[in-house]
This record gives C-alpha cells, structure tokens and sequence, in this order.
C-alpha cells in the first residue's frame, strides 16, 4: 500500500528540497520548458475558455449522476465479455489483482503507467510475492530503478536530469554514462519490447471510463500503454470510479484539452479506447479483460458537497506545474501518490484530516492553481474549506485555537487591535510572535521588526499632518492676503509740486 508522510516528515522533507540548490535548477528548468509548451498549446484555441468549459461541463454532469454512469458501463463493458470487479478500498483491488495473476500461475507482469496502481501500490505488491512487475513507460521505468516514487502525475521524473538518467543506467545495465537522451530512449525500447513480448499479464490505469460503449480510453505518448494492454493475454484496468464520462462523444472535448494542458500537444501520439477482450472477429487484443473499479475513500469526497468538485480532475499536472509551493519543494514531498493542489485537497479528506490536514495547510492561496485549472476546479476555495472541517471536526491543536480566538477579538474590534500595538501589550507581542513563530518558521527565515504604530494609526496620523498642513498653508495663504489689502488702503504721500514763473 502506498505509504504516506506525516506532518513532521513532510516539513523535514519539504526544507530538504526547497534548500537543496541542484533540486530547484533541475525543477526549474523542467517546469520552464512544460510552462512555455502548454501557454502555445492554449493558444491553438480559437477560444480556450469555452473548451475549458466544456469540459467542466461535463465532469461535472459525470461526478452529478456517477452511480447511474457506472452502472451503465458495467452493462456495457460484460456485454462484450469484460469483466468488473469493484473494490471498496486497497485490500479488495490488490486481492482482486493477486488472484488473477496466481490462478494463471503468471511469472512477469508488464505495467502502463497509472496513478491509481501507485495509489494502491501493486507493483510493490507483486514483487514480494515473486511476481516481475515491470514499469512501462519511460519514467516510471526510470523510477522503479532509482527505488523512488514517481515526482509529478504527468513526468514521473521530473526531478532528474539527463546526466542523472544516464548515470542511472550505467550503474543498472552498463551502459555508458554518457550517453545521450536518443540512445537512453533507444536502449530502454529494446529493453522493454523483450519484456511485452513475454509478459502474459499488462495492467494499465484508465484516462477515463465511456459509460455509454463500456470502453477504457487511453492517452499516451510513447505506445507502451497500447502494448501493455494488446501484446498479454489478460489486461487488468485499475480506475478510480471517478473517472467515468457519460458519452464517447465527449472525447472530442477532453482529450485535446487534456493534452494542451499536459504537454502542450494538440493531440497525444497514441489514443485508444478499449471495450473488452478480443472478439470473435478480431485477430489481436487480450483473452481476458478486467476493470477494477476504485472506491478508496472517493466516495467520502463526493459526500462533501463543496469538495466534490476535485473528482472532476483529468490529472493533466497544470496546478502543479502553477503552484509555487509545488515548484519549491517537489513531488517528494508531499509523501503522497497525488501531490500539489489537487493532492492537498484529495488526500485529507480521502486518508483523514487527523493524520494529513498539514496537506490543505501547505499553500499560499494564490489561487494560481484555480486559474490554470482546466476543468475549472476553484482549488483554493477547496483548500479553505478542507481547513475548516479539520477544525470543525476537533483537529486544531489548542494553541492555535487560543490563538484564532484572539484574533477574531481583535479583529472584531478596533480599540482592541491599536491596544496591541502600544506599551506593554506590544512587548508581549513581539516576544511571543518571535519566540514561539519564529521557531515553526526555522533559523533561515528572517522576522521583520514590526512598526511601532498600526497602519490604521498611522493613517490616521498622516490625514492629521495632511490636515494640519492644509491648515497651515490655508493660514499663510490668509496672511498673505492681508497684507496685500492693507498695502492697497493706504494713502499716497505724493510731493506738493512748486510754483515756478515763466516768461516768455
């Protein structure tokens, strides 16, 4: 089972990265290229906000009526000889999938990429029970090598570079450290084509789920995704059931703009939709299919009528790539399969905000992911209300509880807020907030010297000086006048003039 930080951890580990300089070099120049890739794929629309829209539109009708849509795809999906197994938590998926491979006496299993197998952890899984599970697309299969988890939902591998990489490779199959991303990509293709042709089960994720044909939609980019699940003779789909969209037609809507989001393409390479294992008629395709339908605490989002919006993702990786928090410390960090906004607000409330509140905590609330987000998922505002329902439900430390109350006093009150900041009560200010903040903000932040006089003070203070300055050009102004009208009364002395005689 995927296993997740604690608070503690998760500070430990969030000033390991965010003070780790060849981490942020590395970071920052990923996130500049997807950054400069996804601004031109939204330019290609004529009108992005009406794609985006759209697409809201219609996660949002999938998540409204979700029993109803999955009801239908499983009607649709056995109808062609698929199998759906539903699994109310980690236990039953891996039990479910432990089952399959044992009863076929499988030895090698190949794996496309997916969050949800992450989520429940059975690669881990079936390696400890003698069972090969091998990554398939090009980052995870980079990763399941380092012995690490996966750092963004889109680029598990974000945070190595080429050298890294090909450092990685050396140490793992001999080949030379120098080697350059086309002969890593070529070496890795060859390496893995041996694995598809002997592997007898392929387990993939699902993009999304089509109510109205029973079919798996995948997207990708490098076609292990397509092998994976057409080369093996069984393909197990492991999807969280809020992944459903009601129409095939829909499509035509979300995986542009999932794609534009992702990566900045148009369109993915490889696009496939699935309805069950081979037909009759049809001459590739696997013997068996099985999708594993993925509750694990999805429905406990969806009973909160605020955050249920968050089931609407199409895990396109935009907030992450938005959040300043996200681009500072890592993937790593958070300690949880879903990471960034999205993440901070999933995992609370689907792992319980007594362990993982310190998730909706980590943010900003810039409210950067909210705007980047394709689905329209106001994230920030799911943030807050995840904060809330920790306190609410009695998992604010009593401190911090003191602490708001005063706050709410003082804020609630004017008298109140100046008395802080004047004799004594200031000094109590001052060496509480150093003391006790300073030590949770850590030795590398530097606190500010607060001012001595609040702003609404010293407001006040400058519309008084405005004021009295006013006043006092007002005066000069009088003064001045006067003194030109008490020039203007006064008589002339003008000298008599002489009486002279003149003579002709």
């Amino acid at each position: 089972m995927a296993e997740l930080l604690k608070e503690e951890d998760f500070k430990l580990k969030s000033e390991e990265k965010a003070f780790d300089p060849d981490h942020r070099r590395i970071i920052r120049n990923n996130m500049l290229k997807y950054e400069m890739a996804v601004t031109i794929g939204r330019k290609r629309y004529l009108n992005y906000e009406l794609a985006r829209k759209r697409t809201a539109g219609i996660r949002y009708r999938a998540i409204m009526n979700l029993d109803k849509n999955l009801v239908d795809f499983e009607s649709n999906f056995t109808k062609r000889g698929g199998k759906v197994i539903w699994a109310l938590d980690e236990k039953e998926a891996v039990d479910a999938i432990l089952e399959i491979v044992k009863r076929q006496y499988i030895t090698l299993v190949v794996k496309g990429k997916s969050m949800a197998t992450e989520e429940i952890g059975i690669g881990d899984i079936l390696m400890k029970n003698g069972i090969e599970s091998l990554e398939t697309d090009l980052g995870e299969f980079l990763v399941q090598l380092a012995g690490e988890k996966p750092y963004h939902i889109i680029t598990p591998v974000m945070h190595k570079s080429k050298e890294d990489i090909a450092q990685l490779l050396s140490e793992k199959f001999g080949i030379s450290p120098k080697s350059t991303p086309e002969e890593i990509t070529m070496f890795v293709r060859k390496h893995l084509r041996e694995k598809f042709v002997k592997a007898d089960v392929g387990i993939t994720g699902a993009n999304f789920l089509i109510a109205d044909i029973g079919g798996v939609a995948l997207t990708e980019n490098e076609g292990n995704g397509m092998m994976t699940f057409s080369f093996p003779k069984i393909h197990i789909v492991v999807a969280g059931i809020e992944k459903i969209i009601p129409s095939i037609a829909d499509l035509d809507v979300i995986w542009p703009v999932l794609a534009s989001n992702g990566t900045g393409q148009t369109i993915t390479a490889y696009n496939s939709v699935i309805t069950g294992p081979r037909q009759a008629d049809e001459t590739d395709g696997p013997d068996e299919m099985y999708v594993i339908l993925l509750d694990n605490n999805r429905t406990n989002v969806l009973a909160k009528p605020e955050q249920r919006k968050a089931l609407m993702c199409i895990k396109c990786g935009a907030c992450l790539n938005a959040c300043p928090v996200y681009r500072t410390i890592g993937g790593h960090a958070y300690g949880s399969v879903y990471s960034g906004p999205i993440g901070a607000v999933l995992v609370p409330i689907m792992k319980g905000h007594e362990e993982y509140k310190h998730l909706s905590y980590a943010s900003s609330l810039c409210g950067r992911c909210t705007e980047v987000c394709p689905v329209m998922i106001p994230l920030h505002k799911l943030l807050l209300y995840n904060r809330r329902d920790s306190v609410n439900e009695g998992f604010a430390p009593s401190s911090e509880k003191r602490i708001m109350k005063m706050y709410r006093r003082m804020m609630m009150k004017r008298s109140w807020l100046e008395t802080t900041n004047t004799g004594v009560f200031r000094s109590i200010r001052n060496s509480v907030i150093k003391n006790r903040l300073g030590k949770v903000w850590g030795d590398r932040r530097e606190f500010p010297e607060f001012a001595r006089k609040s702003f609404n003070r010293q407001w006040k203070d400058k519309l008084k000086e405005q004021q009295r300055e006013l006043e006092r050009e007002q005066q000069r102004e009088k003064e001045l006048l006067r003194e030109q009208q008490a020039k203007q009364v006064e008589p002339e002395n003008h000298p008599e003039p002489e009486n002279e005689n003149t003579t002709d």
